[in-house]
């Protein structure tokens, strides 16, 4: 296993349960506990664990993932979501796009999507990150929310962002989420992007929900929306056959890819 993978495995087992140890860790990826140790290091160096005798606990930003050790989880599934997300956005619309790993991939499946020998298509987002990868696009109009940069996934958020959108109509807003409750609704963890996020949506004619068959009948601390205000919701292949019925009977279109 490469040492990004193991980064993100060792942080998401701080994540769920709030401490890792050594020995345990070693068995569960497979490798030395010399190379775990070494692991917790350097992630103790960033800033994103605190080492112990013997292992480490959670930190204060380890409980939401930063996006770069996201990246990895689900490749696969959330590359096949991004195609089918990006084909039901049609040439010449505009649409906002949120932080986080799938939409990332849907905003490059839209880039070179488009057609470069006009402006084919306006995103509006609040990602720096997508923003930075779109703006060299010239088929592309960027427009970006104004707000104070998360560092764990390089959102814009706080009112300065609803102070944006409250002035634009948006043909569709595809949103990343951390979880998604037939019930519940779609939510994520910090408060501050599920405002930002729920601006996007609630300027949009069409929201589509973008979240891989892990997120699906999760519950999260804060919520972006409810389901009633989701049009589509793209998921792969491994959602669970009695959440995708329970979604479907709310008059969500259900795209399993």
């Amino acid at each position: 296993m490469a040492a990004h993978s193991r980064w993100t495995r060792l942080l998401e087992i701080l994540s769920e349960e709030g401490h890792v140890d050594v020995l345990d860790a070693a068995e569960r990826l497979g490798c030395s506990a010399a190379t775990i140790r070494r692991d917790l290091d350097e992630l103790a160096r960033q800033n994103l664990l605190t080492r112990t005798r013997g292992g480490a606990v959670v930190s204060a930003v380890a409980y939401d993932l930063p996006l770069r050790y996201k990246v990895a989880r689900k490749a696969d599934e959330k590359q096949r979501i991004a195609k089918a997300a990006a084909a039901l956005i049609p040439s010449g619309s505009s649409v906002g796009i949120n932080g986080g790993t799938t939409t990332s991939e849907v905003a490059r499946e839209l880039a070179v999507r488009a057609d470069p020998a006009s402006t084919t298509l306006t995103v509006v987002t609040n990602a720096i990150n997508i923003a930075n990868e779109l703006a060299v696009r010239p088929h592309v109009k960027i427009v970006v929310t104004g707000g104070v940069a998360r560092p764990n996934s390089y959102e814009l958020v706080g009112p300065l962002v609803n102070s944006v959108l409250h002035n634009l109509a948006l043909d569709y807003t595809i949103l990343g989420v951390d979880a998604v409750h037939p019930r519940l609704g779609a939510a994520t963890h910090d408060e501050s992007e599920a405002g930002a996020n729920r601006a996007l949506a609630e300027c949009a004619s069409t929201v589509i929900v973008v979240a891989d068959s892990s997120k699906l009948g999760r519950r999260a601390f804060a919520l972006v929306c409810e389901m009633s205000a989701v049009s589509v919701l793209v998921t792969d292949k491994g959602a669970p056959e009695e959440i995708v019925e329970e979604i479907s009977s709310r008059g969500i279109d259900v795209l399993r890819v």
